[in-house]
């Protein structure tokens, strides 16, 4: 069976006509400059016929650092006392994508979980490799962490939120806080987490043709991001010594997904060192099939799933 023949048939359709408009997929495009402008004027158009979503309020602040970091914080309209707060990094390889690419699902958390949301950007590469978006991330994050009664969140309600890179980065930011005597989370989701430098498992070699981050894209990205250098713990959380000590995590991927396999093998490490986690494989799921075919059935008990999880962490 070829890899598209595994793909959920209702979350296919939207992936065949992204790739009637890029053939080959993003990563076809050479030019990361145009790869950008091509992507976020995709994610522009999916969402340019949606109503604004009238149930939340969005504010951009700037968090000072060395550089400085763009937020935009997402309120519940309407909601009352102390909240659960949700510190929230997008995804993009490492190299793409930026808070308006994932304002939507940022917007969609605050109003189904009544939560405060921080979503972050931060340096991309090729022109900031490692650590520019780890450190951009924690800047943020001990940001929201010192500022719960400001923002209106309850600190012992605090999770992190990514996924793909922005998983990486939630993982990377995570085990910071736990090393530096950082904000503690009480939940963490990085969801189909971009994990492994070496391209080495068996999914990195099974994945090549679906048209969104497949093994080629893979492997730019990463070069681009270490910038020629050795990877670390932060750059990889597969690298880390010691994940004792994590929150509560929830992991998910799909079975077509490039990183299948080594968010499975994250999962195991986690479970050795007596992190709790909960785990779901979804068959027919490819990457960030979720957002390119919500509609799907399969999108949807994606979602429900991790809003069950989120719910629970919070105490809902």
């Amino acid at each position: 069976m070829s890899q598209r023949d595994r793909i959920d048939p209702a979350s296919r359709e939207p992936l065949e006509q992204l790739l009637t408009i890029f053939p080959g997929g993003f990563n076809a495009i050479p030019d990361i400059v145009a790869r950008r402008e091509a992507v976020a004027g995709l994610l522009a158009a999916m969402v340019a016929d949606l109503p604004p979503n009238t149930a939340v309020t969005t504010e951009d602040r700037i968090v000072p650092g060395d550089p400085d970091v763009a937020v935009r914080i997402y309120r519940p309209v309407g909601a009352s006392g102390l909240l659960p707060g949700i510190f929230y990094i997008h995804g993009g390889g490492m190299i793409l994508g930026g808070i308006d690419g994932e304002d939507l699902t940022a917007a969609m958390l605050c109003e189904q979980l009544q939560a405060v949301v921080v979503s972050t950007d931060y340096r991309k590469a090729p022109e900031h490799p490692h650590p520019a978006q780890s450190n951009d991330c924690y800047t943020a994050y001990t940001w929201m962490g010192e500022h719960a009664a400001e923002l209106g969140y309850d600190p012992a309600r605090l999770a992190i939120y990514g996924g793909s890179a922005g998983g990486n980065l939630c993982l990377a930011t995570a085990l910071m806080a736990r090393d530096r005597g950082g904000p503690q989370a009480c939940f963490i989701m990085p969801a189909y987490p971009m994990l492994d430098p070496t391209n080495t498992t068996a999914s990195s070699n099974e994945v090549t043709e679906i048209g969104i981050w497949d093994r080629a894209g893979n492997i730019e990205a990463w070069q681009w991001f270490l910038g020629g250098n050795q990877p670390d713990a932060h750059a990889s959380a597969l690298l880390a010594d010691d994940l004792s000590g994590l929150p509560p995590t929830y992991i998910d991927v799909g079975d077509v997904d490039l990183f299948r396999d080594e968010d499975i093998a994250f999962v195991a490490r986690l479970t050795a060192a007596a992190v709790p986690v909960e785990f779901h494989l979804y068959p027919g799921a490819y990457h960030a099939s979720e957002r390119f075919a919500p509609e799907a059935a399969l999108s949807q008990r994606i979602w429900a799933n991790r809003l069950d999880a989120f719910a629970r962490a919070f105490g809902n």
